[in-house]
């Protein structure tokens, strides 16, 4: 649970300084240890801008936590910790400068879809196999930072995740079953990205999202296809992001 506390401590801290290519203030995504982060710009250093995704303006903050690891924006997981399925929140957290542009997006009735995509299979040396497709669930819920801070800090120590994996998951549809991160020996570290996606058309009606054909170049039977072109198929636009490192103990 302390990757818990530091998220709450990060995000209770305030908002991140401006990106250099974006003239507003970008949501802080989560925290390392309690410190901020700017994200696109985390994202553009792990290569992700913009090798899997486009650049992008974040308009929320993802949060993503297992029982006993959480999502941090770049931090190194143990994949055997990864095994269940995560913890899914969408937190409506940005910048008063921000709010303005984004209210519109950012309303409870629009329907938040969270990809997780590995595009380093086998490796990231030879990603002959990727993008692999590893979940899809649509109906995420969107909640504001003060419900998300009073929920954790009810039971901040907590061993297990059960009271905020009712708050959290509670009318989350599965689109693609959750596979766990299972990076190959000898492979290196794969990166594991979350990607928030919502309607292009800011439509509050309810999608009808086709699940991928297999999960291996998420059905597009060409290296490299993943996640950018299954949202351009649905109609979908990347509001958010957060991704972990992990890789097999045998290297």
């Amino acid at each position: 649970m302390k990757g818990l506390v530091h998220l709450m401590l990060a995000l209770t801290a305030g908002s991140v300084a401006a990106s250099p290519l974006h003239d507003v203030q970008t949501p802080l995504a989560l925290a390392r240890h309690g410190a901020k982060v700017d994200l696109i710009n985390e994202l553009k250093k792990a290569e992700i801008i913009p090798q899997i995704l486009d650049d992008f303006v974040p308009e929320l903050t993802v949060a993503a936590f297992w029982d006993h690891a959480t999502a941090e924006v770049g931090n190194t997981v143990n994949p055997e910790l990864t095994q269940k399925r995560p913890n899914l929140q969408l937190i409506d957290y940005i910048s008063d400068d921000f709010v303005a542009t984004t209210r519109s997006l950012l309303e409870p009735s629009v329907q938040f879809t969270v990809a997780l995509t590995d595009p380093d299979a086998p490796s990231r040396d030879d990603p002959k196999w990727s993008q692999m497709c590893h979940w899809i669930a649509t109906n995420v819920s969107l909640t504001e930072m003060d419900s998300f801070r009073d929920l954790l800090s009810t039971r901040p120590y907590q061993e297990d995740n059960a009271l905020v994996e009712t708050q959290f998951s509670k009318g989350m549809v599965t689109i693609m079953p959750y596979k766990a991160p299972g990076p190959p020996p000898k492979t290196g570290k794969h990166r594991y990205i979350f990607v928030a996606l919502a309607p292009k058309n800011r439509t509050t009606e309810t999608l009808r999202l086709v699940k991928p054909s297999d999960r291996q170049y998420w059905g597009y039977g060409k290296e490299g296809k993943g996640v950018r072109n299954w949202a351009e198929e649905m109609g979908l636009v990347v509001v958010g992001a957060n991704f972990v490192y992990a890789q097999n103990k045998k290297q």
